[in-house]
């Protein structure tokens, strides 16, 4: 499945109730206890319960707690509780009010300690921060979808102008922003793991200024789109009327672009009901402002793109203050604007744009197959919209621990601690193993009742149901590939990941699938299996890649990236 983020495609909307924040025991020692337990790490062990592994990839609201006597009397903060597991068992250097923050630094030099932890410590931790994430990245998607219902009450026309112009921004512009991200996942993570905070507020500075300079061609083709599309898409009134609206989105993609750079400065920290929190706000106020600009003042087209763009722009100011107000203690990796964001783009720039290459290769190796079942049918276009819809929900549960695992990683590389890597890589191979068994076996268990809850034509959910035991496949293969891109994320190995989606994708994959498809007459069964063998190679080659990898040398080159 895809890297980027699971808002920005298909059709499907999943609701996943989170539960209630609340405070969850940590492996630390307390530090009202003499000095001669000062930095002991007092751990509940339960390296060899699979039950504990299990619950991390189950998405739907648990708790995961245990009792200790120096964790009974422990009080918690909610600004701060949701950071002290990211350096779980490294020793407590600071108290503010009574309550702990974890911290990896040694006072003085900048000597990092060895972070200790365990299977159960990772396994808690991937599930304590994946359900806030998957919420946000729907929250997120549902900006589309909300735009989409609006624009379907006006005409067919507009629907099917909104649809291939958010097509067009997602491939010609928001993927360019989120593989551009993907840097600040290692950069951040590692720059906060190795106790060097400031360094995480100068990458996201230097992130931004790289975006806005990237919206400039990218705006050029957005205001160029008219034209362009009416040379590709036969019908030229549908080509004008997304050339219009994407004209209008330009204006929001500079707030796009800062909120993707502002989640990862929150989720370096631990922060990850920090986006959560900009988009509750956020999307009832999508709402009423589609509803405003389209229903109240009949401003139609240009009237829902209007109510898009006010809301991206409005994420980044709701983040901003969510940092200096809800969590002021996040300012520690905030050391101001300074001139050294307009230097040493070098870095960033060797980890940003294989980011571009691994996201755009996947977006449009999609778009292209889901665009051949055109050439089939109708009834097999329609088909293929369900089933990319289904994968695109299910993906959410993997993509979401993927973002957990390669903000921990970095933490942990950042922090020079080895072994403790390894010991979590162990736990997410175990953990995204068994998420895929449970893709694997919802899809084939409902293989005949979910394709009816989407359509009425028995033609259509026939193909469906014929799909999605392949589809089922593809989402086993396919958490496995999250979780070898979430580790080469982690160990800042983007360029890897880029290389070989192109590689497979474009030698492999899509080739296979449309052989399948057209040649063997497959039809959306051969596109799938091409989809499962191209999701098996990446997983494979990047597997092997980081099996024969001196894991020292990312702890090396991060050093290096931060000096």
């Amino acid at each position: 499945m895809r890297q980027d983020t699971p808002a920005t495609r298909g059709d499907a909307m999943l609701v996943i109730a989170a539960p209630p924040n609340k405070p969850q025991p940590s492996a630390l020692t307390d530090p009202e206890k003499d000095d001669n337990n000062a930095g002991h790490v007092e751990e509940y062990e339960f390296e060899n319960d699979i039950s504990s592994l299990a619950l991390c990839s189950v998405p739907f609201p648990f708790t995961v707690g245990f009792t200790m006597d120096s964790l009974a009397a422990r009080r918690f903060s909610t600004s701060t509780e949701e950071r002290v597991g990211l350096l779980g068992a490294a020793k407590t250097q600071q108290h503010y009010g009574g309550v702990e923050e974890t911290e990896s630094l040694l006072r003085g030099e900048g000597v990092v300690e060895e972070v200790k932890t365990t299977a159960g410590i990772e396994a808690r931790l991937l599930a304590k921060y994946s359900l806030p994430l998957m919420a946000t990245y729907l929250l997120q998607y549902s900006f589309t979808l909300i735009t989409l219902f609006a624009v379907g009450h006006i005409g067919t026309d507009e629907l099917g102008a909104v649809s291939l112009a958010s097509m067009t921004a997602n491939i010609t512009g928001l993927a360019v922003y989120e593989g551009l991200a993907t840097s600040l996942d290692t950069l951040c993570a590692q720059a906060y793991g190795s106790g060097k905070k400031e360094m995480v507020g100068l990458h996201l500075q230097r992130m931004v200024l790289f975006m806005l300079l990237v919206t400039v061609p990218i705006g050029a083709i957005w205001l160029s789109s008219g034209w362009i599309l009416a040379a590709l898409v036969p019908e030229k009134e549908l080509a004008h009327l997304a050339g219009r609206y994407l004209s209008i989105l330009l204006a929001g993609a500079p707030g796009y672009a800062i909120f993707e750079a502002g989640k990862r400065f929150t989720q370096a920290q631990g922060l990850f009901n920090a986006s959560l929190f900009v988009l509750l706000i956020a999307t009832p106020i999508n709402v009423v402002l589609n509803y405003l600009f389209v229903f109240v003042l009949q401003w139609d087209l240009e009237g829902a793109a209007l109510a898009t763009v006010l809301s991206h722009n409005l994420l980044p100011i709701l983040l901003w203050i969510y940092v200096y107000f809800v969590n002021p203690r996040s300012l520690e990796c905030w050391a101001g604007f300074t001139r050294d964001a307009f230097r040493h783009w070098g870095p960033m720039a060797k980890l940003a744009i294989p980011g571009i290459i691994m996201v755009e290769t996947e977006w449009l190796a999609f778009d292209v197959l889901t665009f051949s079942t055109s050439y089939i049918s109708t009834a097999h276009l329609a088909a293929q919209s369900i089933v990319m819809s289904l994968a695109v929900a299910i993906y959410h549960v993997p993509f979401s621990v993927g973002v957990a695992v390669s903000t921990r990683l970095g933490n942990l590389i950042g922090a020079g601690s080895l072994s403790s890597a390894r010991i979590a890589t162990r736990t997410y191979l175990l953990t995204f193993l068994i998420i895929g068994v449970i893709d694997f076996t919802f899809l084939t268990a409902a293989r005949n009742v979910l394709p009816k809850a989407f359509s009425t034509d028995p033609e259509v959910i026939s193909i469906v149901s014929t799909v999605l035991p392949l589809l089922a496949v593809f989402q086993f293969c396919d958490s496995t590939t999250a979780l070898a891109n979430a580790i080469l994320r982690g160990l800042g190995l983007q360029a890897i990941g880029g290389w070989a989606n192109l590689f497979v994708y474009y030698v492999i994959a899509v080739p296979l699938a449309l052989f399948l498809c057209f040649k063997q007459d497959m039809k959306l069964v051969g596109l799938w299996a091409g989809c499962a063998v191209g999701s098996s190679c990446i997983t494979l080659s990047e597997g092997v890649y980081m099996y024969l990898y001196d894991w020292k040398r990312a702890i090396d080159d991060a050093r290096e990236r931060e000096e």
